[in-house]
């Protein structure tokens, strides 16, 4: 037993001494994608009041996307009115895994200077959008050049204050010369190591050679002026340059190395006797790495199986598969952004509908199943219920029927019911929506409303005030603190469902990117001239019921004020729709997602939707979620602009 033991303490000392000598040989680097922010700067320039520059933004950014999924640098011209430009480009050093992530949070962070243009500097990449084209080629700003200088000074042992300061500043300036000549000298990238001080410069790559020259030499004048701090960053129109005493960038090696022996010095020395060796240790090595990490993913994936088949709400995909005859055309009910949903009869004859979710990363089905734990937990008459899951892997329409007032005021109640319960009336937990709009409130055979699709659900502690988290959701629904700085409560659901209430009562859908203004903006303006009796429907202002809207209309306006603490809560807004004594408060302006609202922002959001993330090319799975069997017609506008239904739909 002992000779056992030593053997094995053997061989685990040499394949580590083997491995000390591959990390010699091989050249290694430590995926990092540098998202410190080290500056972001709002610009001057910005779009006219009335353009469409989210949209226009969002289409930027994705194409921006698209190219630095293959390259380090990017850059787009987008002819709308007025035009747009973005650049994007990714330090040297990186790896192209590395360069997209660092991408995908910069433009989480730029956002927040719309409609102005923006320039974000993190430690791994940079990004710029813009309206006029010569900021590709603008390489020094003496407006928005800046200097990111660390807060603590130098420290060096067996050192006076005056001898360490001075080596300090030589070692320093010699590292900053060097990487300075040795970016001009290889395409705009550099980075060096002299005497523990380590130096990162990268140009644009839009820039000409004297134009990345006329950069660089500014930045390195101007980091120099951060001595004797431990860090400096120059932040230029064109480039950026850094110093640190830790070595920051993830090459394996410095450019003009000066530390030690060569490379080639150390293989001469050590590859004769132990490159065979320290190859073969190697390849086992990465061999039971990968083995273990495909044993820990098939042990996490039995412990998801087993804790999913004790909840009780396992489907067999068989049986989901037959009940929407196999996911058939003529039984799908609609399309979202994670899936479709489908009519399906199960085998005792119960009507449901199948919600098949699309997903290929553990994050994916990480949401999957929050989703099917939180909502399986409530129960009320305005949500859809929960019946069970699977984690293996054209409509009749009719001629469409106007809903009329009382049918549009019950729907409107129900949903501020059902929404109400979800956010702790009633309920032991506090959930968010984040999606409520009117494609989310399903009608059942006696048009009740029911709030469906809880993919984006979020839980808040009762002792949060808010959630910090990435933004998911519809544009034109979502509150503005959360599309700007991602900053989430129940009152982004209140916003949400006041624009819900505001598009059932005037039956238009609520657009903020047409030119004459969103729909809010429309029922602002006509309840500062007292005349809110004309933005409701025309197809049902003559009903003697519907007096009663232009107070409705006010509830909506109240909901979606923009001030967080002016919102009412649902419980609120409940009372003021079922207790008719209630006085219902005059609203401030809502946001219309104009110059004002978005270009005061000054805190950052994390953005998670379609528009703002990355997404490569990975195998798909499927996966079904099957809610309460009830007959549905789902509201749309239609050509008298109120609110219609379409028949034998089911959920």
């Amino acid at each position: 037993m002992k000779s056992m033991e030593f053997s094995a303490f053997k061989q685990s000392h040499w394949r580590w001494v083997f491995l000390y000598i591959f990390s010699l040989l091989v050249s290694t680097s430590f995926s990092d994608p540098r998202i410190t922010n080290a500056g972001l700067f709002c610009g001057d320039s910005q779009a006219p009041n009335g353009t469409n520059y989210v949209p226009d933004f969002t289409v930027v950014m994705k194409q921006l996307s698209v190219q630095i999924n293959n390259t380090l640098f990017a850059s787009y011209h987008l002819n709308s009115t007025p035009p747009m430009y973005g650049l994007a480009q990714c330090y040297g050093d990186l790896d192209q895994t590395d360069c997209v992530l660092c991408f995908a949070e910069a433009r989480t962070r730029i956002p927040r200077c719309l409609p102005r243009s923006a320039r974000i500097f993190l430690d791994g990449c940079f990004l710029r959008f813009g309206y006029y084209l010569d900021f590709f080629h603008e390489s020094v700003s003496s407006t928005f050049d800046a200097v990111n200088c660390s807060s603590n000074n130098v420290t060096m042992l067996g050192q006076d204050n005056n001898s360490r300061t001075i080596l300090f500043r030589k070692s320093v300036d010699h590292a900053v010369g060097n990487v300075t000549s040795i970016a001009l000298r290889r395409n705009g990238f550099g980075e060096v190591g002299v005497d523990g001080v380590y130096a990162l410069a990268q140009c644009w790559e839009s820039l000409r050679t004297a134009e990345c020259r006329q950069c660089l030499h500014k930045a390195a004048e101007t980091v120099r002026g951060c001595l004797p701090k431990e860090e400096g960053r120059a932040l230029n129109a064109g480039c950026y340059l850094r110093y640190s005493t830790t070595r920051f960038y993830n090459q394996g090696a410095d450019s003009d190395g000066h530390h030690g022996l060569s490379a080639g010095v150390i293989i001469a020395i050590v590859s004769a006797s132990s490159a065979f060796l320290t190859l073969a240790v190697a390849a086992t090595y990465a061999i039971q790495a990968r083995l273990s990490k495909k044993k820990r993913e098939l042990e996490n994936r039995s412990r998801t199986q087993k804790r999913f088949d004790k909840s009780g709400l396992m489907f067999k995909y068989e049986t989901l598969e037959k009940a929407t005859d196999y996911f058939g055309p003529s039984r799908k009910l609609g399309q979202g952004g994670t899936g479709s949903v489908f009519m399906g009869i199960l085998p005792d004859g119960k009507t449901v509908a199948v919600k098949r979710l699309i997903y290929s990363t553990r994050q994916w089905v990480d949401d999957f199943f929050n989703e099917v734990n939180l909502i399986s937990r409530i129960e009320h008459k305005n949500l859809v219920k929960l019946l069970g899951a699977s984690i293996e892997g054209p409509e009749n329409e009719e001629k469409s029927k106007l809903l009329n007032w009382k049918l549009r005021f019950d729907i409107i109640a129900g949903t501020a019911e059902g929404l109400a319960h979800l956010h702790g009336e009633g309920s032991q937990a506090r959930i968010i929506h984040r999606d409520i709009k009117c494609s989310n409130v399903l009608l059942d055979e006696n048009l009740n409303p029911k709030i469906a699709d809880f993919g984006l659900v979020r839980s808040l502690a009762t002792e949060k005030s808010h959630l910090s988290t990435g933004i998911a959701g519809t544009l034109g629904y979502m509150a503005p603190e959360y599309l700007v700085r991602g900053q989430l409560s129940e009152k982004a659901d209140v916003y949400s469902f006041g624009v819900l209430v505001i598009e059932i009562v005037c039956g238009q859908k609520n657009s903020c990117f047409t030119k004459s203004g969103s729909l809010l903006q429309k029922v602002w303006t006509l309840h500062k001239s007292n005349a809110l009796a004309e933005a409701v429907d025309p197809c049902i202002r003559d009903e003697m019921s519907a007096k009663e809207a232009p107070g409705v209309l006010q509830v909506g306006l109240l909901c979606t004020q923009a001030s967080v603490p002016l919102r009412p809560s649902m419980a609120e807004v409940v009372q003021m729709l079922t207790d008719k004594d209630y006085e219902i408060p005059m609203p401030n302006q809502p946001p219309f997602l104009n110059a004002n609202v978005l270009g005061t922002a000054t805190s950052s959001g994390s953005y998670s939707t379609d528009c703002f993330t990355s997404n490569a090319s990975r195998k798909v799975q499927g996966s079904g979620t099957s809610s309460e069997s009830s007959r549905t017609r789902q509201p749309y506008p239609d050509e008298c602009g109120g609110l219609s239904r379409k028949t034998e739909s089911r959920t």
